[in-house]
């Protein structure tokens, strides 16, 4: 037993919203039969590129990016872009004031993408979602899924475990820190599904990460992400005055994680508050405590990822990370 085992999680902090949940009405029939994607095709030769948002409905900086650039007229020089919002229902009952609330209905969407379950007759609001955008999302030669964080931590791209997600999102350059993960234990992200994950597969897909939530920052990081996916694939001038101008890019930080911390206990207690992109210097350094369990550093500069300071049980705490 640890000294201090006796830790208790700490109390959810008040959020504050500083971002203004946009309206989607516009968006919503969509030009795709998918409710809540919308096509722009140049009639060029090009990638078919799928910008997602709301796959969790409370993270609402996505959506505010994507509705941003609609708004504006974006359009690509080749190929084809799809703006796309995915759990409406969730995002309907977001409340600024209880905004942790709408994150799903019934389960988390960015668990579901396995194709046994896809293909199986279990039912939930955020199954029959991920199966009605299951036909769209298999034509996509690049998925970009826009994210934020509830917990204070510096914005990172994750990029899966292969390398083609690696180049992508090493070629996006923003944020600048790339991440290389395996993944939950309780279900497959979007970027992990089948032909997103497969290497020998050419489609891919990265996450972004682009802030705390409800913050005008995190709008501002996830356009300049989705700026620098579109320079890359040539879909955009590189002056486009729709986009942010581009900054100069220093080499990417790419880490790889090694351990995914998965709560065990209801009573799982950091013995600090950790921030994201924090490194830890010395190994055997004692991070948290699961119960009975110490969770503590493998090796000396331990790259700590997305800590979540009260995870529920059978959820990721933080994944421990390797820079390499």
């Amino acid at each position: 037993m640890t000294t201090v085992a006796t830790l208790v999680p700490p109390a959810l902090p008040r959020f504050d919203v500083v971002v203004v949940a946009p309206d989607l009405d516009p968006w919503l029939e969509g030009n795709t039969g998918i409710r809540g994607f919308t096509t722009r095709d140049s009639g060029e030769t090009g990638p078919h590129v799928i910008l997602v948002s709301l796959i969790h409905g409370n993270e609402i900086a996505g959506a505010v990016a994507l509705d941003r650039l609609l708004r504006a007229g974006l359009q690509p020089l080749r190929g084809r872009l799809t703006f796309g919002f995915a759990n409406i229902a969730a995002f309907e009952r977001f409340d600024p004031v209880e905004p942790i609330a709408s994150r799903y209905v019934e389960e988390d969407l960015n668990r579901v993408w396995d194709r046994t379950w896809l293909g199986g007759s279990r039912r939930s609001v955020e199954l029959d979602r991920a199966r009605e955008m299951r036909p769209l999302i298999d034509t996509a030669d690049v998925l970009l899924d826009l994210h934020s964080m509830l917990w204070p931590s510096d914005p990172l791209i994750l990029c899966g475990s292969t390398m083609k997600g690696r180049r992508l999102a090493q070629g996006i350059g923003t944020p600048a820190l790339v991440v290389s993960d395996p993944g939950h234990s309780n279900g497959r992200r979007l970027i992990d599904y089948a032909p997103f994950a497969d290497p020998e597969l050419a489609p891919v897909a990265t996450l972004v990460e682009a802030g705390q939530h409800w913050q005008a920052g995190t709008v501002d990081a996830t356009i300049e992400a989705i700026a620098g996916l579109l320079r890359q694939l040539g879909m955009v001038a590189p002056d486009d005055p729709l986009l942010p101008p581009r900054t100069t890019r220093l080499p990417s930080a790419f880490a790889e994680v090694t351990t995914v911390v998965t709560a065990k206990t209801a009573g799982f207690a950091f013995v600090q508050p950790y921030r994201g992109g924090q490194i830890i210097r010395k190994r055997d350094t004692l991070l948290a405590v699961d119960g009975a369990t110490d969770i503590r550093t493998p090796y000396n500069n331990c790259l700590l990822v997305m800590p979540s300071l009260r995870p529920s049980r059978g959820h990721t705490a933080v994944r421990l990370a390797r820079v390499i």
